[in-house]
């Protein structure tokens, strides 16, 4: 075992990995990041909310941007936030019930840490984001339960049976378990739950009283037609006569301005803020991520975020729409594809005999091609290997249309070679 740690300098996460998105050799599809080119303007329009948001501390606001934060953030970038995302959501989003985070992952993890009884329950989709689970984990008394994924969304049967067998009275926490999901554009599936599952989902948190937290960072990306409501937390009405509060909305920019931004929020129910608010973690630090909150409350006050969204959003729907035409007309008729109305990523199926960690290795070899194998995705050992995902967020349309070309070729040879 070695006494010491040995220093990468390392410049992004992806740098110093066998498939380095940045490597000119090799084309990574499997990457859920914006690209260089989508975070080119950054640095101009980061340098104009600085200086201003910097002159407003040092003339009228006493420098308290570098103090402990308020506890959910500052008024002045909740109301900013609510203001934008009402507009976006069509719906109303209250400043009031906003909690400032530095990005979806920590909100997962405060979630974790703060309101599920550790003897509890984790439900999540049989196929769902690879690093939640990864998170998820380290709570190592709490069960992970994988729920049965359909066209629409969880398949709300299996949802009753598996909540009801397992469900306790907590006496430690608010809840006894929780169902994360990503119900707008899944990943990795890309899945939009129909109003139906999401209705569903909101009755039986009510009636079985678990907590379901989204993971609501794709939800502005939509390339067709607008959902009725986009966000599930929409269906959990504080008008309804048995509104308790049981489903957070955790939200993010990385996906919108940038992952370096570091900065997300929570959109919780009066239930359960006071809890939330009262949590060490964040009593000792304040606000989790009070400076870089205000550069962005400043952003969006210039009017210099709203654009900068815009933009990366005209280019992932137009890099959706051209690779679904490719996987159209090109993806093997044996193969499954179900075509996302949003989001960043496809879900391919290719026919059962089929292993996508094997088609990796041969498309590594004759495409220098790589993605993510079903596996991933997966609580059960040994499920999805004939699932493989795609993402279209970090390249430009040009490199993606050509990739996906061959990607089909070399997925056309390969089922040639392995037959059944």
């Amino acid at each position: 075992m070695s006494k010491q740690n040995n220093e990468l300098k390392l410049k992004h996460l992806f740098d110093g990995g066998e498939w380095n998105v940045y490597d000119p050799s090799v084309l990574n599809l499997g990457v859920g990041a914006p690209g260089t080119d989508l975070l080119e303007p950054c640095c101009d329009i980061f340098d104009q909310a600085t200086a201003h948001c910097l002159k407003n501390e040092k003339v009228v606001n006493q420098s308290l941007i570098f103090q402990y934060g308020p506890t959910n953030g500052t008024h002045k970038i909740r109301n900013e936030i609510a203001k934008y995302l009402t507009e976006m959501y069509e719906s109303p989003v209250h400043s009031e019930d906003l909690i400032v985070t530095t990005g979806a992952s920590q909100g997962l993890h405060f979630l974790l840490s703060t309101m599920i009884d550790f003897n509890g329950y984790i439900f999540v989709d049989e196929y769902t984001y690879m690093i939640a689970l990864d998170s998820m984990k380290h709570f190592s008394s709490l069960t992970i339960v994988p729920l049965k994924l359909n066209d629409d969304g969880v398949d709300l049967n299996d949802l009753e049976v598996k909540v009801r067998d397992r469900r306790f009275n907590s006496e430690k926490k608010e809840f006894w378990a929780i169902y994360y999901t990503i119900p707008t554009y899944h990943n990795p599936t890309g899945i939009l739950f129909s109003p139906t599952v999401c209705r569903g989902i909101v009755e039986l948190s009510r009636k079985y009283d678990f907590l379901v937290l989204c993971d609501d960072v794709y939800n502005i990306l939509h390339y067709g037609n607008k959902p009725l409501h986009s966000r599930l937390l929409s269906y959990d009405s504080r008008t309804d006569a048995d509104y308790v509060g049981n489903v957070i909305s955790n939200g993010s920019f990385s996906k919108i301005i940038a992952p370096g931004v570091r900065l997300g929020w929570l959109e919780v129910p009066p239930r359960v803020q006071p809890q939330l608010l009262r949590s060490g973690i964040i009593n000792s630090g304040g606000c989790f991520n009070n400076y870089t909150a205000g550069i962005v409350g400043s952003l969006f006050e210039l009017n210099l975020a709203q654009p900068h969204i815009a933009r990366l959003y005209a280019a992932y729907k137009d890099r959706m729409l051209a690779v679904n035409k490719v996987l159209e007309s090109e993806l093997p008729k044996t193969c499954k594809c179900l075509v996302p109305s949003g989001g960043y990523f496809i879900w391919i199926r290719m026919p059962d005999h089929l292993k996508a960690s094997e088609f990796l290795e041969y498309c590594l070899k004759h495409e220098k091609i790589t993605f993510i194998a079903g596996p991933r995705f997966a609580v059960e050992e040994g499920k999805g290997e004939q699932f493989f995902r795609l993402s279209i967020a970090f390249h430009k349309k040009e490199k993606l249309v050509d990739g996906i070309i061959r990607l089909c070729l070399a997925l056309k040879s390969y089922m040639n070679i392995v037959k059944t």
